[in-house]
């Protein structure tokens, strides 16, 4: 159909009724126009026309309306640049020949889009026109506008999006969602002169709320819903099937403009964050974080999912769940999770540089609602390891530094967070998540709690999770529990505490190995104890025979220990353990002697000259060959690579040349030791 036909017909159409079918072929037919029209003058009106049409606004579908219409205009200002760059808009007129295009070069084709933004149209729809020709003509390097005409039309989208943002209210929801997508999108292509012209300070709870509510992550409703539709089957199986109304529901969630394009979003957020000039917004955005995390958590704890440990999940669903749903859910919580502790860490980054959120006033109300709102996600984070995203981890430590600066709010923090089944292992997979998310971070305030406040907060909680008999699905808190104790028993001020304890947690330990707890995390729970029990901690004035005990009770349980390999399911529970991982197997006797050499460093003097001498007698009880020069190599690497001090490597160097210890490690007492004479050496073989 010719141009002008089909522009009259296209025209028409706008102001027909809503027909969702008919839209979209008017919508592509006015993408295609876009590109062939010839005259400037009947772009310009095309575009007027569009952003007033009944056909297209009467009846909108949220915000894929929105981002419809920046697909059009990003998809006819990639064709007008691929046809400049053919040659379209340059070569003279042939009638004789097909032309590329309307032959409008790109420049000229922008300004006759944007003077199609008149005051017939609100302005929110203006930036979504902008955000298309910037995306065609500038995305992916492509500079099809020159350097003036970029410049203005990025300077007309931010002061589009400003004055809608002045004009909040009577715009509507609509309208201030759309200026989000369009900025999410085109903001990538702005300038740092045109990006210091938004109104942070106006965007940033809208920004929030939009990735937040309807348009965004729907307030965690999309999980409550989800309960209706988990049914039990035969087979003591749960099913959420895929063609659930929760699970249809779940996947236009996730085809949402905004929840598609969360990443840019967030970071979009955390970078209004940061230039903001009024920080009361900041505390703002946090509270509005702190709140959307609350739902989600109370929403996931109503949830039958919920119940199921991650260890359970493939006995207790049906493979349809765990092959299409589940992974879905699961994928769009953990957008949840970075989406929120990008944001976070913008707010703590700020906090750090901004005098008035870090006053004695602000900061720790910041630090405790930020790692509130960690503890809301921690059941998504601790599925994959915090520790894996760098942005968690600087969240989590930094406020947490910043809360042991204040220690009654660090009082009260904790006290918020305290279990309240503390003394028992919980039956809920989500509490036991929360125990593990309260032992990790309760662990770093030791050093401002007075041994009373450690036993009620630390200890109690603790104490469960370190029976030996605890269940194997349980290994992860159980770590949580030795570190959180090893930091409670390693306080300078915690001494009578800790004479009081160590017994107790001395017996766990031992108990504990090697069922529950790799020999990694052995030998550093045993080396720690020494460091706590042996000078300069106080604790070995008061207790000097502590340290002997230990090694004492070590021996004992080396020398009698099996000698056959560990098997890897018990020698490696984390990646951590398969990182360290020796190519040797070893033996629960070999680990206890490396566990046993680990100690030498820390041992006073006159108790390293009676146990070097003992371990070497302990390295050859090991009967396998290959486990003995493993240890051994142990061995040397203790004495010589510098683990001693200057005074413990001096009763080394005596011990190993002049008491025996060198033929001790290296031939062993049953064997012969040189040197030989030459004559002695038996018969020559002949070299004839």
């Amino acid at each position: 159909m010719p141009a002008d036909r089909l522009l009259t017909s296209v025209l028409r159409a706008y102001q027909g009724a809503p027909n969702p079918e008919q839209n979209n072929r008017v919508l592509s037919s006015t993408t295609s126009l876009l590109t062939t029209l010839s005259n400037p003058l009947n772009v310009t009106l095309l575009t007027s026309h569009l952003l007033t049409a009944p056909a297209i606004w009467n009846q909108i579908d949220g915000l894929r309306t929105s981002l419809r219409i920046i697909s059009v205009y990003n998809t006819a200002a990639l064709t007008v640049h691929k046809h400049q760059l053919e040659g379209g808009s340059t070569k003279p007129y042939d009638a004789y020949q097909p032309r590329l295009g309307g032959g409008i070069n790109c420049d000229d084709w922008a300004v006759a889009v944007v003077k199609g933004l008149d005051d017939r149209s609100p302005r929110w729809q203006h930036t979504l026109v902008i955000a298309g020709v910037l995306l065609g003509m500038e995305g992916q390097e492509r500079r099809g506008l020159s350097g003036s005409m970029r410049t203005k039309c990025e300077n007309a989208l931010v002061t589009a999006a400003n004055l809608v943002l002045e004009n909040a209210a009577i715009v509507g929801l609509l309208g201030i969602n759309s200026t989000v997508l369009a900025l999410n999108h085109a903001f990538p292509l702005l300038s740092d002169n045109v990006r210091r012209l938004l109104n942070y300070d106006a965007l940033v709870m809208h920004l929030a709320t939009a990735m937040t509510s309807i348009e965004g992550y729907e307030n965690a409703q999309f999980i409550e819903i989800i309960d209706h539709d988990v049914q039990q089957v035969p087979g003591n199986k749960f099913d959420w099937s895929a063609k659930s109304r929760s699970f249809l529901q779940l996947q236009r969630l996730a085809s949402k403009p905004l929840v598609s394009s969360m990443g840019p979003l967030s970071r979009l957020v955390a970078h209004s964050v940061e230039n903001l000039s009024m920080p009361n917004r900041i505390v703002e955005v946090l509270d509005h974080l702190l709140a959307f995390t609350n739902e989600l958590l109370a929403a996931w704890e109503k949830c039958k999912l919920s119940e199921l440990d991650p260890s359970e999940e493939t006995t207790f669903l049906t493979p349809e769940t765990l092959r299409v749903t589940y992974p879905v859910l699961w994928q769009i919580l953990k957008t949840t999770m970075f989406a929120t502790t990008v944001v976070l860490r913008s707010i703590v980054a700020r906090t750090l540089i901004t005098s008035t959120l870090s006053s004695d006033h602000l900061a720790p109300a910041i630090a405790s609602k930020s790692l509130l709102t960690l503890r809301n996600i921690h059941f998504i984070s601790s599925r994959m390891g915090s520790n894996t995203f760098s942005a968690y981890t600087f969240v989590n430590l930094t406020c947490i530094d910043i809360l042991t600066r204040f220690p009654l709010h660090s009082r009260d923090f904790l006290k918020a967070i305290y279990p309240s089944h503390a003394g028992t292992i919980p039956i809920h997979p989500l509490q036991r998540n929360h125990d593990l998310f309260y032992l990790n971070t309760s662990e770093h305030f030791t050093l401002i709690m007075s041994p009373a406040t450690a036993e009620t907060l630390i200890f109690t909680p603790a104490s469960p999770y370190l029976n030996p008999n605890a269940n194997m699905q349980l290994l992860e808190i159980f770590e949580a529990a030795h570190s959180a104790m090893l930091a409670v028993l390693a306080a300078p001020q915690s001494g009578p505490l800790t004479t009081k304890i160590l017994p107790f947690y001395v017996e766990s330990l031992f108990n504990s190995f090697p069922t529950n707890l790799s020999p990694r995390q052995f030998r550093f729970a045993f080396k720690a104890l020494m460091q706590i029990t042996t000078p300069p901690n106080p604790l070995s004035a008061a207790e000097p025979d502590l340290s002997e005990t230990l090694m004492e009770l070590l021996h004992y349980r080396a020398v009698h220990a099996p000698t056959s390999p560990l098997p890897p399911s018990v020698a490696i529970k984390s990646d951590a353990d398969a990182q360290i991982q020796p190519q040797i197997p070893l033996s629960e006797q070999a680990v206890l002697l490396l566990t046993l050499l680990d100690a030498l460093s820390n041992l006073p003097l006159h108790m390293l000259e009676e146990w070097l001498p003992l371990a070497a007698d302990l390295l050859n009880a090991v009967a396998d060959l290959g486990m003995r020069d493993y240890c051994r190599g142990r061995f040397w690497e203790a004495v010589e690579s510098g683990e001693m001090d200057v005074e413990r490597s001096a009763v080394c160097v005596a011990w190993w040349s002049t008491r025996g210890g060198r033929e001790k490690v290296l031939f062993g007492d049953g064997e012969e030791k040189g040197p030989f004479m030459s004559g002695g050496l038996g018969i020559r073989e002949s070299r004839l």
